[in-house]
């Protein structure tokens, strides 16, 4: 296995843990990242030739290398894949009843450029890296002997695969499910397979839902970026009075005002298509004021870069929250943006109702379920910040 060079005192941040090396840390001169092809395992070095471990290079990547194992000479093959596997299944049946999770979460569960959500007998792969997606074959076998799928998805339409000059092609083995079927909680969720956002459900905030539902009894609830109705149909079983739905997605709504009907028929439904941003504000202006709401929005900061407009964004839209809410109301805020710190949500929040000269008092804090594990030595994995607070004079 050929050497990766890293250059003097590049190494630090590689040897506290974290799984990432970028192009500008790399001894260009002793080991050349074009003499790499993309995927290819190399052993990881200090500027002395210490071994710091095995890594997949790519050197087309900013991102040039990505660490799978601490050991040197270390093929990231169907045993050490398998033996990864395991042990993420292994935590995800000790924390839910059935096969409906996220059943791997990347840098998570040491597989860079690897997540997988379980629905069933159905799995949903995202492939992110060169590494990782030139060890499908392998990957595929570990998967068939591990949890015996009947169908499985490469959900391949993702900017990251681009990034990695990875066709972004989707790609399926057996007979796919027309719509996925998703049992949480007290609740039978449906969400589109093949054409759904993302994998087709969000895992991550089960237990925000599920938080966020105890204040549902009786309340007008309104789902911001909705998308199926993952927190406004929780709200509805849990005996709310009203749900309305506001998303851009004519699919998404439609799946949405179905899982309501389906888990809540007494509960009435109403579903708003469109800009969420005109939506807030039309319902504004018509008075409407609601006792719980979910905001729940797409990353509005997706590169660093796009800092700026993206905090924006989310204050604009905590500030229509908080002014569609009733007099102490209970509004979930989150953001799935990594680049946005909590502290930052945090402050959109109670900006807002300051703005209003209203108190906000934070109930509760969460962020992603423990089956998209956080690796405790990379920040970057931690990204879903969700805030429940009360807000009123």
């Amino acid at each position: 296995m050929r050497k990766l060079w890293l250059k003097k005192n590049e190494d630090r941040r590689v040897r506290a843990g974290h799984l990432w090396i970028f192009a500008n840390e790399v001894d260009v001169k002793q080991s050349p990242l074009t003499d790499f092809a993309p995927g290819e395992a190399a052993t990881l070095c200090d500027w002395r030739g210490a071994p710091l471990g095995s890594v997949c290079v790519n050197p087309a990547s900013l991102i040039c290398a990505r660490l799978h194992s601490r050991r040197p000479d270390t093929e990231l093959d169907e045993p050490l894949l398998a033996q990864r596997l395991q042990s993420a299944l292994s935590l995800r049946q000790r924390l839910y009843p059935g096969p409906w999770y996220r059943l791997c979460h990347g840098e998570g569960d040491f597989l860079p450029g690897l997540v997988i959500d379980r629905y069933g007998d159905h799995l949903t792969v995202q492939v992110t890296t060169a590494g990782m997606e030139q060890r499908r074959e392998a990957l595929t076998e570990a998967l068939r002997t591990l949890v015996q799928p009947t169908s499985i998805l490469w959900a391949n339409d993702l900017a990251a695969r681009g990034l990695e000059n990875l066709s972004r092609e989707q790609q399926s083995e057996g007979p796919l499910p027309e719509r996925l079927e998703v049992p949480e909680s007290t609740c039978r969720f449906y969400a589109p397979c093949a054409t759904g956002q993302k994998t087709g459900w969000f895992y991550d905030q089960r237990a925000n839902r599920a938080e966020l539902a105890r204040y549902a009894a009786d309340a007008d609830v309104l789902d911001i970026f909705s998308y199926v109705g993952g927190f406004g149909v929780s709200a509805a079983a849990a005996g709310a009075r009203s749900v309305t739905f506001v998303d851009a997605s004519a699919q998404a709504l439609a799946f949405a005002e179905e899982n309501a009907r389906a888990n809540a028929p007494d509960c009435e439904a109403r579903i708003l298509c469109g800009d969420a941003f005109d939506l807030l504000r039309q319902l504004r202006d018509e008075g409407r004021r609601f006792e719980v709401i979910s905001l729940d929005p797409p990353a509005f900061i997706k590169r660093r870069k796009d800092a700026a407009l993206g905090l924006a964004a989310y204050r604009q839209a905590n500030d229509l929250a908080v002014q569609l809410l009733a007099p102490g109301g209970i509004l979930a805020t989150s953001s799935c943006s990594h680049h946005l710190e909590a502290q930052a949500l945090r402050g959109c929040l109670t900006q807002a109702a300051a703005k209003r000269k209203l108190h906000a008092r934070i109930l509760f804090a969460g962020g992603q379920g423990p089956d998209h594990p956080i690796h405790a030595a990379m920040p970057e994995t931690a990204y879903l910040k969700c805030f429940i607070a009360q807000v009123g004079a």
